[in-house]
């Protein structure tokens, strides 16, 4: 359904990525970890178009969208979500959906089916800069869904989140996945939950990747105990 071949991202002298390539099927969810300044959120924003390649290609559902705009590739029904929670704070929880339903699907209708689908209703008359982080995201989340995307990208979507709040997310994510039929890409931090989501994964370190492969061999792998946690072994240990 999607794939990056040979993606690389120079600014100046620095390369942010170099040679990302890989793969995802419809129906998958997908993960994406690696530790601090490896390139995860940058790769994110060359493949929605915030940023052009230096050099590579991108592919959705065999069409070559590299150098798509932001607005060209949320048409063609690709979302995503930001690591710092966006949502327009005037608005109301309701109206924020519609935003994305409006510009992305042009079926206002899937505002209120979004709705539902989060748990939103008690608070959809309510502005958004009153929320409190966990409903915030769930908004910028709901907004994301409302384009009737069929592939979303969440970046670090469970940061600053409780384990209780952490464990509903998941649910929803997967409730997403397999009653919606929309496939994901997840960055996260927390390695071990990301294991237990996903069938298959990407390391990246240094802008390079580290592993790509079944989630369960992850912890296995020395090269990544080595770099992305610190050579103390153990899943746990990727928490932070």
């Amino acid at each position: 359904m999607f794939a990056t071949k040979d993606i690389s991202k120079s600014f100046g002298k620095l390369t942010a990525l170099s040679n990302v390539s890989f793969e995802v099927e419809e129906g998958e969810i997908f993960g994406i970890a690696g530790p601090n300044g490896a390139g995860k959120s940058t790769l994110f924003n060359v493949i929605t178009g915030v940023y052009a390649p230096t050099s590579g290609k991108i592919f959705f559902r065999g069409k070559d969208i590299t150098n798509f705009k932001p607005d060209q590739i949320c048409h063609l029904g690709i979302a995503r979500t930001f690591q710092i929670p966006t949502a327009f704070h005037t608005l109301t929880v309701y109206d924020n959906l519609r935003v994305g339903a409006i510009f992305g699907a042009k079926r206002p209708e899937s505002a209120d089916e979004v709705l539902e689908l989060l748990g939103l209703q008690e608070v959809r008359h309510r502005p958004a800069r009153n929320l409190d982080l966990y409903t915030t995201k769930l908004v910028m989340l709901g907004a994301a869904l409302a384009t009737d995307c069929k592939l979303l990208m969440l970046d670090e979507p469970m940061a600053g989140l409780s384990m209780v709040e952490i464990n509903n997310f998941l649910e929803i994510v997967r409730h997403i996945n397999q009653e919606k039929g929309i496939t994901i890409i997840i960055i996260e931090h927390l390695l071990d939950i990301l294991i237990s989501l996903t069938k298959r994964m990407l390391i990246l370190s240094d802008g390079q990747v580290l592993y790509l492969g079944d989630s369960a061999g992850v912890a296995e792998d020395r090269r990544v105990v080595e770099v992305y946690l610190g050579g103390k072994g153990g899943v746990g240990h990727a928490r932070h």
